[in-house]
């Protein structure tokens, strides 16, 4: 058995491990369904298992959401499946047994399996994950502590997170850090001239380049991996937004070549809300300073980002089970099927009178997310007729050169759910002036 080998074989049996071990809640509530509708679809390729209605009818059945309203904003929060509440409300009513007992003793005990959990679906090593709230605090906690001064400037888009942007105009205010900005018209099919437009923005004085990984707002899948090697190449950083790209999306965060990474775990992951992971290469950590205190601000360990005090020791138990899930779905079988479910609807409407796509159906291009208008209303006004006369949740997104209602399905959506959204699309562009 070659090198390469044994190690899959190796993350192959903890993954096993991690989703079907006996302590589970996953384990006990889904381990036999599940077994059973894996075995029938074991012989099919992920994008033809992502054709199959009655696998992806096990996964459905594992979610509670309202069957009165069609839910297709998981761009902004996802559901979490039954298992991952559960596992929140239990360990929520131990802790309140006795907080200080329960919470500092017992469950404080699963920190470290949870880091172990989340850096082998990261395909990370567990000493450069750190867990947190969310991708804004993630990516915050590095843009604040990196170590740049005066005059040296940062490279990012209008179309990245708002958040994010604002973080570094307000180093550029306190500091006289220098944030720069291009502006890309999507969608783009063409990796290279994404690639170029950074590559022409850099100065002798360039550190940083933020590079958002899927654009929340259209889903363009940005060349990560070459816009870094690019940017390496030249001495520079790169930092990247992993909001939109975590959990659904199949990828080792090392593979992406970027230096500092950042993400929610309540988007695509499914973990409960209020969660997320920050992701520093190894190298990197000590020059990094945490955003709230620490004894050793300077020091090499990752957990140095962890120190806010009291948190939720529930939640961290939730995302262990969120992985749980992940892992027993398989990322590319869910990648394939959120992708089949987002073309599914897309490729019905693009062709109808007035109606736009701001998405790249290219499979290297989008996944989950796409954007759509009808000429002649607002994105607000689309987004209203579809709640409320079809009661589907969508949202409306204006922002720079993007006008367009955001449309993102997940595992649980079916396709009834979406042939209601092409009915809707339909009537609604038929009507619009």
């Amino acid at each position: 058995m070659t090198a390469n080998n044994r190690r899959t074989f190796i993350k192959q049996a903890a993954v096993l491990t991690g989703a079907f071990s006996a302590t589970s809640l996953f384990n006990q509530a889904h381990a036999e369904e599940w077994r059973i509708a894996e075995k029938r679809i074991a012989h099919l390729t992920p994008a033809q298992a992502a054709m199959d209605e009655d696998f992806w009818a096990t996964i459905q059945r594992s979610y509670t959401v309202n069957p009165d309203i069609i839910i297709l904003n998981n761009g902004g929060v996802s559901p979490s499946p039954l298992v991952v509440q559960q596992a929140v409300e239990r360990y929520n009513q131990l802790s309140n047994q006795g907080p200080s007992y329960y919470m500092w003793r017992i469950l404080d005990q699963g920190r470290e399996p949870l880091r172990e959990k989340l850096a082998l679906l990261a395909g990370a090593l567990p000493d450069e994950i750190a867990v947190d709230r969310n991708a804004t605090e993630a990516l915050n906690t590095i843009i604040y502590g990196l170590p740049l001064k005066a005059g040296d400037e940062v490279i990012g888009t209008k179309q990245d997170y708002p958040h994010m942007m604002q973080a570094y105009k307000q180093r550029a205010l306190r500091e006289g850090v220098v944030y720069k900005q291009i502006s890309f018209d999507f969608p783009i099919e063409d990796d290279e001239m994404i690639v170029k437009a950074y590559r022409d923005a850099i100065t002798p004085k360039t550190k940083l380049i933020h590079v958002t990984h899927v654009i929340n707002w259209v889903g363009q899948i940005m060349p990560v991996r070459k816009i870094a090697d690019m940017a390496h190449a030249r001495g520079i950083e790169v930092i990247c937004d992993g909001a939109h790209s975590f959990g659904l999306l199949d990828y080792n965060i090392p593979d992406l070549g970027c230096d500092y990474f950042g993400t929610s775990l309540h988007k695509f992951l499914s973990a409960p809300i209020g969660s997320g992971m920050l992701w520093i290469k190894k190298e990197h950590i000590s020059k990094v300073m945490p955003l709230l205190c620490d004894d050793n601000p300077q020091g090499p360990d990752i957990r140095k980002f962890e120190n806010i005090g009291t948190r939720s020791f529930p939640i961290e138990q939730g995302i262990g089970e969120a992985v749980n899930f992940q892992l027993a779905i398989g990322s590319k079988r869910k990648e394939e099927r959120i992708r089949y479910l987002k073309n599914y609807w897309a490729e019905k409407v693009q062709h109808i009178p007035k109606v736009k796509l701001h998405t790249s159906l290219k499979p290297e291009y989008s996944c989950a997310i796409c954007g759509v208008s009808i000429d002649g209303m607002t994105p607000g006004e689309v987004d209203g007729a579809l709640f409320n006369q079809y009661k589907i949740h969508t949202v409306g997104i204006v922002i720079e050169n993007i006008s367009c209602v955001r449309i993102t399905p997940h595992v649980y959506t079916t396709l009834p759910d979406l042939d209601k959204l092409v009915r809707a699309i339909t009537e609604i562009a038929a009507k619009a002036k």
